[in-house]
């Protein structure tokens, strides 16, 4: 027996740190490392012993022999992948020892002085980014960690971007979440940096200052009609049903019989998929009640994913679309308009994307008429919308492909063509590729103020690479304390917080949060779900308040 790597590898490579034989590539020291969509086990030198599975945040590790009918294609595409080694950049098995792979030379990139001081450090955004850079700076330094958010709960995209029918992958919020009461750290939720404090006062309190406040803003279309009412955003939408206190509960209209999707990332799998997905089901994740109530009436059937490129340049993973062709009671289809996309699709290889879409059904659908009966999702390749029609509200998308341009009539349009940053106060800003520029995560022409996550490196990359990200800042920001390059703190932190409680007495600490996450597990057992989210700024204050002491005094 051998285990496989799943569909919910974040790539973290916490599975390669424990695994005793180096099994599991690409590793973060080889190049391939970031450029695979996950990870992989080979079968011919994993001695089975599940060091890997206990590590994994995410659970997505099983044994191969025991997998799902729908995950058992991951038994052969972890083998697969260590089929040709040369592209793989894996290292072929050491000859002295057919069960092991050879192990590279040890590497040290940092070493910090036996008199290092504690420092003081800020960490402004607490999803994935900014606490694996807390993580990076608690288990490896004796730092004093201040932890902010916007929002009075903890989380970031883990809670608020995450799909609810993806539990696995939220997981890794409970590695996050034992340093949230860490004896170093202090944490200020609720807290805006730009209206409550000032990036000034929070630098002057500090020895230094971590932004990872993620890309909160999407990109545009840029088309006539976009507009118009029944046209949202995917970032719109997927707060909506992860029950982000800033989306409306009425903010989406689900009385369409057919929806248009443009993109075709995860997130518009992810988006396609839920509108599609049993609610029953759905009803056993943590999906805001208001969008299962919304979802229960939906009149959507179809769901139509338009995208510029050929289904070989497609940028979801193939994980999620092979757990796309699985969705029960929903037909996918590819729209054959163009012939490259059936070229593309037959010629593919056995490792190529385009590959899992071999024997899915193909067809020409008169995009004039209403939806076929039944539920589907079609991928339209080679197309792009040119407008948005309709009088009131949308009513249709003009497309444009190689053949011409035509009319696909729909109720509802989603835009998944990516998330951007925006501006953050006090800070430099990139317009062009919305980030905030930086070297090596050290913000330009700030001493002491540094950059993680998508504001760093624009919004690409899962949970995973999140984690090489924080290192190599968390790295600058260390070999700047030891050259003595940071500023020091006009302030004690302890002022800090004092200040803090001035200027915000709704503001959140880590009892309080305790507080939301006891109130909302508990509501969820007596539904029988993982728990029911509060979805208000409101609810998630009065539950920290009412969590003895959960408010800072």
């Amino acid at each position: 027996m051998t285990y496989a790597i799943t569909q919910t590898c974040c790539s973290d490579a916490t599975c390669v740190a424990v695994c005793p034989v180096n099994c599991i590539h690409p590793t973060p020291e080889e190049r391939a490392f970031g450029s695979t969509e996950m990870l992989h086990i080979d079968p011919r030198t994993c001695i089975a012993c599940g060091a890997c599975a206990d590590a994994c945040p995410v659970d997505a590790i099983f044994p191969a022999d025991s997998l799902p009918v729908a995950q058992q294609e991951y038994a052969a595409i972890n083998a697969a992948y260590f089929e040709d080694t040369a592209a793989a950049e894996a290292p072929e098995p050491d000859p002295a020892g057919p069960n092991f792979h050879a192990w590279g030379e040890p590497t040290f990139p940092r070493v910090l002085p036996a008199d290092f001081a504690p420092l003081k450090v800020a960490v402004v955004g607490t999803g994935p980014a900014g606490m694996y850079a807390v993580q990076d700076l608690l288990l490896h330094t004796s730092a004093e960690v201040t932890l902010i958010d916007r929002l009075p709960v903890a989380g970031g995209l883990v809670r608020y971007g995450v799909a609810p029918d993806h539990p696995a992958t939220k997981k890794v919020g409970e590695t996050f979440a034992r340093f949230h009461a860490h004896p170093r750290v202090r944490m200020h939720l609720g807290l805006d940096v730009g209206t409550d404090v000032t990036p000034e006062e929070i630098a002057a309190h500090h020895d230094a200052v971590i932004y990872a406040v993620g890309a909160s803003a999407d990109r545009r279309l840029a088309i006539p009609g976009e507009e118009l009412p029944g046209s949202i955003s995917a970032t719109a939408f997927v707060a909506w049903y992860n029950a982000h206190p800033d989306a409306a509960p009425d903010g989406v209209d689900l009385s369409a019989e057919r929806a248009i999707v443009v993109g075709n990332g995860n997130v518009a799998l992810d988006v396609a998929r839920i509108l599609l997905a049993d609610p029953d089901t759905l009803a056993r994740t943590d999906i805001a009640d208001h969008a299962l109530s919304a979802l229960r009436d939906s009149k959507v059937r179809e769901v139509v994913l338009l995208a510029r490129r050929g289904p070989e340049h497609a940028a979801y993973t193939k994980s999620e679309l092979l757990a796309l062709k699985h969705l029960p009671g929903v037909d996918l289809v590819v729209d054959d308009h163009d012939p490259r996309i059936a070229e593309a699709v037959d010629a593919a290889g056995a490792k190529d994307k385009a590959a899992v879409l071999q024997g899915v059904t193909r067809a020409r659908p008169d995009w004039d008429l209403a939806p076929e009966p039944g539920r589907r999702i079609v991928l339209r390749f080679h197309c792009e919308p040119v407008e948005v029609l309709g009088a009131e509200r949308v009513d249709a998308v003009r497309v444009a492909a190689e053949a011409g341009e035509r009319t696909v009539r729909a109720g509802l349009l989603l835009r998944a063509i990516g998330y951007r940053g925006v501006p953050v106060a006090g800070l430099p800003f990139d317009e062009t590729g919305g980030t905030v520029p930086h070297a090596g995560g050290r913000v330009e022409g700030q001493p002491g103020t540094y950059v993680v996550g998508w504001i760093k490196r624009g919004p690409s990359g899962g949970i995973g690479a999140n984690r090489t990200c924080a290192a190599e800042t968390v790295s600058t920001l260390l070999a700047d304390a030891v050259a003595g390059a940071l500023p020091a703190p006009r302030h004690a932190t302890k002022a800090f917080h004092r200040l803090v409680r001035r200027r915000n007495r709704q503001v959140v600490d880590a009892r309080g949060l305790a507080a939301i996450e006891r109130a909302e597990v508990n509501r969820g057992a007596s539904a029988g779900r993982p728990r029911v989210k509060l979805a208000t700024v409101a609810e998630l204050v009065s539950t920290a308040r009412a969590g003895r002491g959960g408010l800072l005094r």
